[in-house]
Protein backbone atom coordinates (compact mmCIF):
# COMPACT_ATOMS: atom_id res chain seq x y z
CA UNK A 1 0.00 0.00 0.00
CA UNK A 2 1.75 3.58 -0.81
CA UNK A 3 2.66 4.59 2.34
CA UNK A 4 2.94 8.26 0.74
CA UNK A 5 0.41 11.15 1.12
CA UNK A 6 1.08 13.65 -1.71
CA UNK A 7 -0.10 17.82 -1.81
CA UNK A 8 -0.91 19.76 -5.09
CA UNK A 9 -0.73 23.31 -4.47
CA UNK A 10 -3.33 24.26 -7.29
CA UNK A 11 -3.34 27.76 -6.56
CA UNK A 12 -6.49 29.98 -8.54
CA UNK A 13 -8.37 27.67 -10.31
CA UNK A 14 -11.65 27.30 -11.87
CA UNK A 15 -14.52 25.27 -10.20
CA UNK A 16 -16.09 22.79 -12.82
CA UNK A 17 -12.24 21.57 -14.89
CA UNK A 18 -11.14 21.21 -10.96
CA UNK A 19 -13.89 18.86 -10.11
CA UNK A 20 -14.09 17.22 -13.69
CA UNK A 21 -10.12 16.39 -13.00
CA UNK A 22 -11.22 14.89 -9.30
CA UNK A 23 -13.58 13.19 -11.25
CA UNK A 24 -10.47 11.80 -13.56
CA UNK A 25 -7.94 11.23 -11.11
CA UNK A 26 -10.79 8.32 -9.35
CA UNK A 27 -11.40 6.59 -12.31
CA UNK A 28 -8.00 6.26 -13.12
CA UNK A 29 -6.39 5.32 -10.34
CA UNK A 30 -5.52 1.69 -9.11
CA UNK A 31 -3.82 0.01 -6.21
CA UNK A 32 -0.68 1.60 -6.43
CA UNK A 33 -1.64 5.36 -7.06
CA UNK A 34 -0.38 7.13 -4.23
CA UNK A 35 -3.36 9.15 -2.21
CA UNK A 36 -3.30 13.35 -2.77
CA UNK A 37 -4.80 16.48 -1.12
CA UNK A 38 -5.10 19.32 -3.31
CA UNK A 39 -4.72 23.00 -2.38
CA UNK A 40 -7.00 25.44 -4.38
CA UNK A 41 -9.14 28.19 -4.68
CA UNK A 42 -11.82 29.03 -6.59
CA UNK A 43 -13.54 32.02 -8.41
CA UNK A 44 -16.66 32.70 -6.76
CA UNK A 45 -18.88 29.86 -7.38
CA UNK A 46 -22.19 27.78 -5.91
CA UNK A 47 -22.31 24.10 -5.91
CA UNK A 48 -25.20 22.85 -5.30
CA UNK A 49 -25.12 18.92 -3.92
CA UNK A 50 -26.95 15.72 -5.55
CA UNK A 51 -29.62 16.38 -2.55
CA UNK A 52 -29.70 20.07 -3.50
CA UNK A 53 -32.95 22.06 -3.71
CA UNK A 54 -32.58 24.97 -6.19
CA UNK A 55 -35.14 26.88 -3.58
CA UNK A 56 -31.98 27.28 -1.24
CA UNK A 57 -30.51 29.36 -3.80
CA UNK A 58 -32.05 32.92 -3.02
CA UNK A 59 -30.55 35.04 -5.27
CA UNK A 60 -27.18 33.90 -7.44
CA UNK A 61 -26.68 37.24 -9.40
CA UNK A 62 -23.94 37.00 -11.27
CA UNK A 63 -22.20 34.32 -9.71
CA UNK A 64 -22.76 30.44 -11.29
CA UNK A 65 -24.47 27.70 -9.61
CA UNK A 66 -22.71 24.53 -10.34
CA UNK A 67 -24.80 21.29 -9.73
CA UNK A 68 -21.96 18.88 -8.52
CA UNK A 69 -22.06 14.94 -7.01
CA UNK A 70 -20.89 15.68 -3.71
CA UNK A 71 -23.44 14.99 -0.57
CA UNK A 72 -25.52 18.31 1.02
CA UNK A 73 -27.14 21.24 -0.17
CA UNK A 74 -25.49 24.41 -1.35
CA UNK A 75 -22.49 26.20 -0.15
CA UNK A 76 -20.28 28.46 -1.52
CA UNK A 77 -16.75 29.01 -2.63
CA UNK A 78 -14.37 31.95 -3.42
CA UNK A 79 -11.25 33.08 -2.92
CA UNK A 80 -9.78 33.76 0.65
CA UNK A 81 -11.00 30.12 1.47
CA UNK A 82 -8.60 27.46 1.53
CA UNK A 83 -9.95 24.32 0.14
CA UNK A 84 -8.26 20.38 0.62
CA UNK A 85 -9.85 17.96 -1.65
CA UNK A 86 -8.99 14.96 -0.40
CA UNK A 87 -8.24 12.28 -3.18
CA UNK A 88 -8.08 9.20 -0.83
CA UNK A 89 -8.18 5.12 -1.62
CA UNK A 90 -10.36 4.92 1.78
CA UNK A 91 -11.29 1.33 0.80
CA UNK A 92 -7.37 0.68 1.34
CA UNK A 93 -6.87 2.62 4.42
CA UNK A 94 -10.25 0.87 6.24
CA UNK A 95 -11.80 3.92 7.01
CA UNK A 96 -15.45 4.91 6.63
CA UNK A 97 -17.32 7.95 5.78
CA UNK A 98 -18.21 9.41 8.83
CA UNK A 99 -14.91 8.26 10.00
CA UNK A 100 -13.42 10.70 7.09
CA UNK A 101 -15.69 13.29 7.65
CA UNK A 102 -14.94 13.12 11.59
CA UNK A 103 -10.97 13.68 11.09
CA UNK A 104 -11.70 16.73 8.87
CA UNK A 105 -13.98 18.10 11.46
CA UNK A 106 -10.83 17.48 13.72
CA UNK A 107 -8.13 18.36 11.47
CA UNK A 108 -9.87 21.85 11.17
CA UNK A 109 -10.77 22.23 15.15
CA UNK A 110 -7.26 21.47 15.84
CA UNK A 111 -5.81 24.00 13.31
CA UNK A 112 -8.22 27.13 14.72
CA UNK A 113 -7.08 26.05 18.26
CA UNK A 114 -3.33 26.79 16.83
CA UNK A 115 -4.94 30.10 15.79
CA UNK A 116 -6.79 30.68 19.61
CA UNK A 117 -9.90 29.99 17.66
CA UNK A 118 -12.46 27.58 20.01
CA UNK A 119 -14.08 25.31 17.66
CA UNK A 120 -16.38 22.59 17.61
CA UNK A 121 -18.20 19.69 15.11
CA UNK A 122 -21.59 19.01 14.99
CA UNK A 123 -23.08 15.27 14.76
CA UNK A 124 -26.69 16.10 13.22
CA UNK A 125 -24.84 18.95 10.79
CA UNK A 126 -21.33 18.07 9.16
CA UNK A 127 -19.00 20.92 9.22
CA UNK A 128 -16.81 23.43 11.76
CA UNK A 129 -18.51 25.98 14.41
CA UNK A 130 -17.45 28.41 16.45
CA UNK A 131 -19.51 30.43 19.23
CA UNK A 132 -19.57 34.60 18.90
CA UNK A 133 -21.22 36.59 21.49
CA UNK A 134 -23.45 33.37 21.60
CA UNK A 135 -24.31 33.00 18.18
CA UNK A 136 -23.43 29.74 16.72
CA UNK A 137 -21.23 30.51 13.24
CA UNK A 138 -20.19 28.21 10.61
CA UNK A 139 -16.22 28.72 9.46
CA UNK A 140 -15.94 25.12 7.66
CA UNK A 141 -18.04 23.31 5.53
CA UNK A 142 -17.46 19.33 4.48
CA UNK A 143 -18.17 17.79 1.84
CA UNK A 144 -17.12 13.81 0.32
CA UNK A 145 -18.11 12.18 -2.73
CA UNK A 146 -17.11 8.54 -2.74
CA UNK A 147 -16.84 6.19 -5.88
CA UNK A 148 -14.75 2.95 -6.74
CA UNK A 149 -14.20 2.98 -2.51
CA UNK A 150 -11.91 6.46 -2.95
CA UNK A 151 -12.93 9.70 -1.87
CA UNK A 152 -12.93 13.46 -3.77
CA UNK A 153 -14.26 16.26 -2.75
CA UNK A 154 -13.27 17.64 0.54
CA UNK A 155 -12.80 20.55 2.93
CA UNK A 156 -13.53 24.62 2.81
CA UNK A 157 -12.40 26.52 5.41
CA UNK A 158 -13.07 30.32 5.86
CA UNK A 159 -9.74 32.24 5.87
CA UNK A 160 -10.59 35.71 4.78
CA UNK A 161 -12.90 36.05 2.00
CA UNK A 162 -15.90 38.57 0.82
CA UNK A 163 -18.18 37.06 2.86
CA UNK A 164 -21.89 38.44 0.88
CA UNK A 165 -22.51 36.09 -1.26
CA UNK A 166 -23.77 33.51 1.76
CA UNK A 167 -26.63 36.02 2.03
CA UNK A 168 -27.52 34.82 -1.70
CA UNK A 169 -28.48 31.24 -0.22
CA UNK A 170 -29.31 29.47 2.74
CA UNK A 171 -26.03 27.41 3.28
CA UNK A 172 -25.83 24.23 3.36
CA UNK A 173 -29.55 24.10 3.17
CA UNK A 174 -30.42 26.43 6.71
CA UNK A 175 -32.32 29.81 6.64
CA UNK A 176 -30.34 32.83 8.34
CA UNK A 177 -27.29 30.50 9.26
CA UNK A 178 -24.20 32.90 10.32
CA UNK A 179 -20.84 32.20 8.85
CA UNK A 180 -17.89 33.33 9.67
CA UNK A 181 -13.96 33.38 8.97
CA UNK A 182 -10.37 33.34 10.57
CA UNK A 183 -9.41 37.06 10.06
CA UNK A 184 -12.78 37.92 11.75
CA UNK A 185 -11.95 36.02 15.23
CA UNK A 186 -8.24 36.44 15.26
CA UNK A 187 -5.38 38.19 13.37
CA UNK A 188 -5.41 38.26 9.12
CA UNK A 189 -4.15 34.94 8.17
CA UNK A 190 -2.13 34.17 5.05
CA UNK A 191 -4.07 31.89 3.62
CA UNK A 192 -0.94 29.42 1.94
CA UNK A 193 0.42 28.68 5.16
CA UNK A 194 -2.99 28.11 6.80
CA UNK A 195 -3.43 25.22 3.86
CA UNK A 196 -0.04 23.73 4.75
CA UNK A 197 -0.98 23.65 8.50
CA UNK A 198 -4.15 22.15 7.39
CA UNK A 199 -2.73 19.19 5.07
CA UNK A 200 -0.17 18.32 8.24
CA UNK A 201 -3.06 18.21 10.91
CA UNK A 202 -4.96 15.91 8.00
CA UNK A 203 -2.12 14.04 7.65
CA UNK A 204 -1.74 13.63 11.35
CA UNK A 205 -5.52 12.87 11.69
CA UNK A 206 -5.59 10.14 9.14
CA UNK A 207 -2.10 8.34 10.18
CA UNK A 208 0.18 9.60 7.10
CA UNK A 209 3.60 10.01 8.02
CA UNK A 210 4.64 13.51 6.79
CA UNK A 211 2.75 15.09 3.65
CA UNK A 212 5.24 15.12 0.67
CA UNK A 213 4.61 18.76 -0.95
CA UNK A 214 5.09 18.35 -5.33
CA UNK A 215 6.65 21.32 -6.66
CA UNK A 216 4.65 23.69 -9.25
CA UNK A 217 5.89 21.96 -12.17
CA UNK A 218 4.52 19.12 -10.93
CA UNK A 219 1.27 19.83 -9.63
CA UNK A 220 -0.89 19.92 -12.85
CA UNK A 221 -4.39 18.93 -12.84
CA UNK A 222 -4.59 15.43 -13.77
Amino acid sequence: MPADLLVRRLGLREYEPTWRAMQRFTDGRDATTPDELWQVEHPPVFTLGMNGKREHVLNAGDIPVVPIDRGGQVTYHGPGQALIYLMLDIKRRHLGVRQVVEQMEQAIIQLLADHNIEAYGRRDAPGVYVKNTDTEMKIAALGLRVRRGCSYHGLALNIDMNLEPYQRINPCGYAGMAITQMSALHESPEIHPIQDQLCQKLAEQLNYPAPHYLAPEESPLP
